[in-house]
């Protein structure tokens, strides 16, 4: 099967852009699942309810007022007024992965591998970063943990760096785990 890259990264950022952890899960809100398949979120809820079956508690959460009112700027759609119609859904990796069952397109095989990936990137790197934090430091195994941690970020990440200055700072910010890696270039 021919990968696209360039489909992938695109697609991969998306996903983790709009990842919330919500109740302590990593979730992505109705209408962020909705454009990343391409479809209105009026559309992915009804279809949902069509196929309820396939979505026992756990899979979608359903967002309280309490919740929605202490993220506001993340759940409000910008410019669409101050209140919302519905409380929005939260779906749990669980409930994206069946919601591919359900959704039926090009647009949506895309939207789940990535959003696979970006799960399974997820876990990988909180799976190095507590192996890190268990090895001696300076041992040749944290550097050798080190080393793959800083490729997979790099990978996340892709060419979206510049490197014209003297120092880059990335931060990034995965719900679970924050990294901050630091490179510099010759002096300052």
């Amino acid at each position: 099967m021919k990968k696209s890259n360039e489909l992938k990264a695109i697609d991969i950022a998306a996903v983790q852009s709009r990842m919330l952890t919500i109740r302590n899960q990593q979730v992505l809100l109705d209408r962020d699942v909705a454009a990343l398949y391409g479809v209105e979120t009026k559309a992915l809820n009804q279809a949902v309810k069509r196929n309820a079956e396939k979505f026992p508690d756990g899979y979608i959460l359903r967002l309280t007022d309490e919740e929605c009112s202490r993220s506001q700027n993340v759940t409000l759609n910008g410019g669409r007024g101050s209140n919302l119609k519905y409380l929005p859904h939260a779906f749990t990796e669980r409930g994206l992965y069946m919601l591919a069952t359900v959704l039926k397109s090009a647009q949506a095989t895309r939207a789940t591998l990535a959003i696979i990936e970006t799960y399974a990137q997820v876990r990988s790197m909180v799976r190095d970063m507590e192996a890190i934090q268990t090895e001696k430091a300076g041992s040749p195994e944290q550097a050798n943990l080190l080393t793959r941690a800083g490729h997979k970020l790099a990978s996340l990440i892709g060419d979206n760096l510049s490197t014209q200055s003297r120092k880059t700072t990335i931060e990034l910010n995965l719900a679970l785990l924050k990294i901050t890696h630091e490179v510099k270039q010759g002096k300052e």
